[in-house]
């Protein structure tokens, strides 16, 4: 069986993201600065990015900065242009810190590898047009990957505008979907690479998420006449909804939970995370009355855990909530489950994981040990982490769990003071605007 590596308490060190972040606030003397982002999605649409994004933004813009926003229509639900937004493929308006150009996504069978990569060739070309039509001047672009397309769009607004290109990786592409399978062709890998080393040739400052993630791109441009700057910066998490300690909420009881001890997952239902660990959990606890399991969320694997969970009578699968209900839904498990398979932590960041502490609930990680999140876990004493797809580890760190509410009410608490201090959008946007400035100066 795998090792359970155990939380230690609430002394720990002051870890923002790994030793290459610098702890920055708000200057007094910084000056106002006007960005230009790039992003995939923004709210009101439900993907993850879109809520990081709109957060560092309204952060930004409480400092006194602007942004100008190239984004999608809502869309991530469904797949498909959500009601309301459909019409004009190009739509113009403002949000609360500045203005922004939403664009048709042109979204396909998510299933489908070819008709997705087309429809982000489809969005990135119109999102190059109006990035390079946006009145400025700009301080910075900041433009978000995956996909991918949208660092060269992010390239093609900085030249066109005469700023820094600061390239702002979630997850290194074509990696994660190497890893997993998704991508098996070796020209079309070798073309990616190559697109990938060519975006991180063109920008003065590459952020990403972990230390972990860090050194993977650094190994990729330590031989470039000119590296970019590479900065770690963590995402932020919402520190201000007071985080429920009851867990009997409105929606515990439409699943049908009564008091068992609620292990979720919420987040993508992916190539990239280990849901047959919940499943195989699942099938092993059926005799105990006292835990119950849940998937929330969806995507590629959606249907099939879908069809899994149907005769586990303890697991509930269930799509993705409106975000006003996303506070409700955490507050709903008793415990967290975050799911990587080996190998990926070099490529990817659960960023799910730190808005499950802010919840002040403890989480079970199944990931990379010794990688960003395992460590946040020890450190902050805020759960348990076990090895990548090691179901008997797994298991046994459920049953520790269940078994002592005691643990669980103290991990919670120890999470959430560690994610108050250290992941707030302010300090992550003030971080984002030092750099901004920083870059402006050379």
């Amino acid at each position: 069986m795998g090792s359970i590596s155990q939380a230690t308490g609430a002394g720990l060190a002051h870890r923002l993201g790994g030793s290459h972040l610098r702890s920055r606030s708000h200057r007094g003397g910084l000056s106002t600065l006007r960005f230009l982002v790039v992003s995939p999605h923004f709210k009101p649409d439900v993907a993850p990015t879109g809520g990081v994004v709109a957060m560092v933004v309204e952060a930004l813009g409480q400092m006194g900065h602007e942004t100008h926003i190239v984004t999608s229509l809502p869309w991530y639900e469904h797949h498909a242009v959500a009601e309301g937004w459909q019409g004009s493929p190009w739509q113009n308006g403002c949000h609360d810190h500045g203005t922004v150009t939403r664009l048709h996504p042109f979204p396909t069978d998510k299933t489908s590898l070819p008709a997705r990569s087309l429809g982000y060739l489809g969005f990135s070309t119109l999102a190059a047009v109006a990035a390079l039509a946006s009145k400025g001047p700009f301080d910075a672009v900041l433009a978000l990957s995956p996909p991918l397309t949208l660092a060269v769009v992010g390239w093609l607004a900085a030249e066109r505008h005469r700023c820094p290109l600061i390239l702002d990786i979630q997850d290194i592409f074509p990696d994660v979907a190497v890893e997993v399978g998704a991508i098996t062709s070796p020209p079309l890998i070798d073309l990616l690479k190559h697109l990938e080393r060519f975006c991180y040739g063109r920008a003065a400052a590459v952020r990403v998420l972990s230390d972990d993630l860090a050194a993977n791109v650094t190994a990729k441009v330590s031989r470039m006449r000119r590296p970019p700057h590479i900065e770690v910066i963590v995402n932020p998490v919402d520190t201000t909804t007071p985080a429920s300690p009851d867990s009997d909420t409105p929606y515990r009881r439409e699943l049908g939970l009564g008091d068992a001890t609620v292990f979720m997952y919420a987040g993508n239902l992916g190539h990239s995370q280990s849901l047959d660990l919940v499943v195989g959990a699942a099938r092993r606890h059926t005799h105990r009355s006292d835990i119950a399991y849940v998937i929330n969320g969806g995507g590629v694997m959606a249907d099939h855990i879908t069809r899994v969970a149907a005769d586990i009578p303890n697991l509930t699968v269930i799509g993705y909530q409106p975000p006003e209900r996303v506070s409700e839904v955490l507050a709903t498990a008793d415990v967290h489950l975050v799911l990587l398979k080996a190998g990926l932590s070099a490529s990817s960041v659960p960023s799910k994981a730190f808005s499950a502490l802010a919840s002040a609930r403890p989480l079970i990680a199944a990931i990379d040990i010794g990688t960003e999140v395992a460590n946040v876990v020890s450190e902050a004493g805020a759960g348990l982490a076990v090895p990548p797809d090691d179901l008997e580890a797994f298991v046994a760190a459920v049953e520790c769990l269940a078994n002592d509410p005691d643990a669980r009410h103290l991990m919670g608490e120890s999470g959430s003071a560690w994610i108050a201090e250290r992941r707030s959008p302010a300090v992550v946007a003030g971080a984002l605007a030092t750099l901004a400035e920083e870059l402006g100066t050379k």
